[in-house]
């Protein structure tokens, strides 16, 4: 952390935006406050950290005790009792909310997005977590996307997820949603680092910027067009410390980083001469008073490095209804772009494999009863 008076980058970066922990552990939660100076304001999770943290020591008695609570009701119900009883662990340890994902495997089907999205709410209920406390995240596809409204009209805040293109991020604003969180690294890069862009300057080198700072200028846009407040932009999936520091100077609203890349940031003191930019203060009112895209990163508006070879230039129009006729405007914007409908097909397999393992450790238990 630098020595005693010194600001580490994680500060820094709470200065910029709100950082969240992208991660289920309450000790480490409590680290972050006690440690490294910085409470963490949301807590995000997904299907493989709650399959993760099921299976933690410390949460024996939580799963043993509501698989026998509830062994007639089926592996899901068990599951869900158990993602919402690691959350109320973690409820005091954060500013914010806490967040579950709905069951990827369900990721085109409406009727199962709102059925899971609803169960977590009445478990929500039964551990006496308010509605303000917490959030459902849905894969942003044309059928996922859709429950949002139904689930927003109910006080049921909503991410959309496994986000990699600016027609997800439109689709998310029509559908109402509190935030979304665009990936800034594939899944894979993590575990194969061949596939990761590391660049010396990401905010403007990084082959996911230009899309993140896109969807950041037509949010803008559209709240200043129509006054209607947009989706809060928090970017997910950073592989090195200066990868979460571009999200500040690209004006995100918040970051979810993992607890290996909050211990990097806690340990470098900030030396803002060495930044290769740098951002602002985070307002109170994030697009009533959001200041401009920063100058150096405005050449990102007009490019995109992950685009189809045939890409016209173009930005995905904010006139077309990505939600008409079960998303399939939307579906059809991802099929037409190659890296968004590989990434997001990688994505929720992968999810699919953490829940997968959950209802196997669950249904091995339940067969001992």
């Amino acid at each position: 952390m630098g020595s005693i008076g010194t600001q580490s980058w994680l500060q820094k970066l709470e200065e910029q935006l709100n950082v969240d922990v992208d991660w289920m552990d309450p000790e480490f939660s409590k680290r972050m406050q006690n440690e490294f100076g910085v409470k963490p304001n949301d807590m995000t999770s997904n299907n493989l950290w709650v399959n993760i943290q099921m299976s933690h020591p410390d949460n024996k008695k939580l799963f043993d005790r509501t698989v026998e609570e509830l062994k007639s009701e089926g592996w899901l119900a068990i599951y869900n009792r158990i993602a919402v009883g690691l959350c109320k662990a973690n409820i005091d340890n954060i500013k914010g909310r806490v967040a579950l994902q709905v069951n990827p495997h369900k990721a085109y089907d409406e009727q199962a997005v709102l059925d899971h999205a609803h169960a977590y709410a009445r478990e929500f209920e039964r551990a006496g977590i308010p509605k303000t406390k917490y959030f459902i995240k849905i894969p942003s596809t044309g059928p996922a996307l859709n429950a949002a409204p139904k689930l927003e009209a109910g006080g049921i805040r909503t991410l959309g997820t496994a986000l990699f293109s600016l027609p997800q991020a439109i689709a998310c604003s029509q559908a109402g949603m509190l935030y979304i969180s665009p990936y800034y690294n594939e899944t894979r890069a993590h575990d194969d680092l061949s596939l990761w862009p590391d660049v010396e300057d990401p905010a403007t080198q990084h082959t996911m910027s230009a899309r993140v700072v896109q969807i950041l200028d037509t949010y803008k846009r559209l709240y200043k067009e129509t006054g209607k407040e947009q989706p809060l932009l928090k970017n997910a999936s950073f592989i090195s410390p200066k990868e979460a520091m571009a999200a500040g100077e690209m004006g995100c609203h918040s970051a979810t980083i993992s607890h290996m890349v909050i211990e990097q940031l806690a340990k470098l003191p900030y030396d803002g001469s060495k930044q290769p930019g740098e951002g602002v203060p985070k307002p109170l009112l994030y697009y009533k008073q959001g200041g401009p895209t920063p100058e150096r990163l405005k050449k990102l508006a007009s490019v995109d490095p992950l685009a189809a070879a045939d890409w016209d230039g173009k930005l995905a129009s904010t006139d077309i209804d990505y939600l008409a006729n079960n998303g399939a405007e939307l579906d059809k914007a991802i099929k037409n772009d190659p890296i968004t409908a590989e990434r997001l097909d990688i994505a929720l397999k992968l999810f699919q494999g953490g829940i997968d393992e959950s209802r196997a450790k669950i249904k091995a238990a339940m067969g001992k009863e």
